[in-house]
């Protein structure tokens, strides 16, 4: 019982916390080691510029007007914005727009088909994928790009930012998840690749992009990871970001957590190369620490060190393991308070940070589930999200 009480408790705090400890040690290091060149060139090469949208008639005048808005120059960038199987007129409103390509086909076949047409089409040597219901701010492109000046770069990933809805603060728990996602790709680029981009916005040489098979669920991931195997690293732009705003209640969150976690465990098995430290020492590591135990070992650790701590303290073991139980015992009442309290759309972050990342963790069992039973589309559900104010 002790063995899996120090396991368990190891894995969650290396996973949640030791990781990025680490990293930044290994990094500060590396920093030591070399010089870099801070050198700032003017680079601007062609660039094409995807966007799939579905049923974003609402938001999609908005998304175009953003979009024409990008500070880069217009002879070096073509703009496609995919609407496949839209019936709520997206297309006629992309066809409205000048300086945009539109492409359309009745069918819906989802995301990844979206992109793997259009990519047949792109003759630039850097695209550009964003979401649709996102909004990038100006020098976007041209921070993404400026990337490419390395031959190492095969990819680069931009931030997501998550705007304020309303007056109401209610990106705050799922904000400061991002923000702390932001802090080990910042890490996790400085030492060699950014783990995984988030489709919100993400970028690869044109060379290097590989057709998704259609039942990807998460193809943003797939696609950028594919990348690191050929050899090139995902560098990271903090100051290229889309923004959007939250998920609108729990529910769709709850839906979209879900959906994330079963295409984790996909990319899981489509992606075990990537398991053998062997052949990808560095990358491996960033990718099991950052990205596996978080789908596999850490949720599992959470019942077992809570078990074991309570074994231990029924056994008289010590005041250490009392404190862990008691600790973990108050840890689950805050989680189970913000659960009720986020079911009446109240946000107490003292009880909403533990709910979250409960509520996450519960996710990704489901998610498991899902994906074993292949009960997971890789169609993407659209998701209800709430009204925002432009802060991020």
């Amino acid at each position: 019982m002790t063995i899996l009480f120090y396991t368990s408790l190891f894995i969650l705090f290396y996973n949640y916390i030791g990781y990025g400890f680490l990293v930044g040690i290994l990094v500060a290091c590396k920093r030591l080691l070399s010089r870099t060149s801070n050198e700032v060139t003017t680079f601007e090469p062609a660039v094409t510029l995807i966007v799939a949208a579905y049923n974003e008639a609402a938001f999609i005048p908005e998304k175009i007007k953003n979009t024409l808005e990008l500070d880069y120059p217009a002879d070096k960038l073509e703009i496609i914005f995919i609407t496949d199987g839209s019936n709520d007129g997206s297309e006629k409103i992309v066809q409205q727009y000048a300086g945009i390509r539109s492409m359309y086909e009745p069918e819906r076949k989802g995301k990844t088909a979206a992109i793997n047409r259009a990519m047949q089409t792109v003759r630039t040597p850097v695209v550009i994928f964003c979401d649709a219901n996102t909004l990038l701010n100006t020098a976007a492109v041209k921070n993404i790009v400026r990337h490419y000046q390395d031959p190492k770069t095969g990819g680069v990933a931009g931030e997501k930012k998550v705007m304020l809805a309303g007056n109401s603060g209610a990106a705050g728990t799922e904000g400061i998840y991002w923000k702390y996602e932001s802090l080990l790709k910042r890490l996790d680029a400085a030492l060699y690749t950014v783990v995984g981009a988030a489709g919100e916005l993400f970028s690869v040489r044109t060379a290097l992009f590989t057709p998704v098979e259609p039942e990807v669920i998460l193809d943003d991931f797939i696609i950028s990871l594919r990348v690191n195997q050929m050899g090139y690293r995902i560098a990271y732009a903090p100051d290229a970001f889309a923004m959007e705003t939250p998920s609108a209640g729990i529910t769709e969150e709850h839906k979209r957590k879900i959906r994330i976690s079963a295409g984790g465990f996909q990319s899981i098995v489509m992606l075990h190369a990537l398991l053998n430290v062997f052949r990808f020492p560095l990358l491996s590591f960033q990718y099991i620490s950052h990205r596996v135990l978080r789908w596999t070992l850490s949720p599992l650790s959470l019942p077992i060190l809570l078990i074991s701590a309570a074994v231990l303290t029924l056994q008289g073991a010590g005041s250490w393991y009392q404190f862990i139980f008691v600790a973990q015992v108050i840890f689950y009442i805050l989680a189970v308070t913000g659960f009720f309290l986020a079911k009446r759309d109240i946000k107490f972050k003292p009880c909403y940070i533990p709910f979250y990342f409960l509520f996450m963790n519960v996710a990704i069992y489901e998610g498991f589930f899902r994906y074993i039973r292949k009960q997971q589309s890789a169609v993407w559900e659209k998701a209800r999200r709430e009204t925002a104010v432009m802060n991020a």
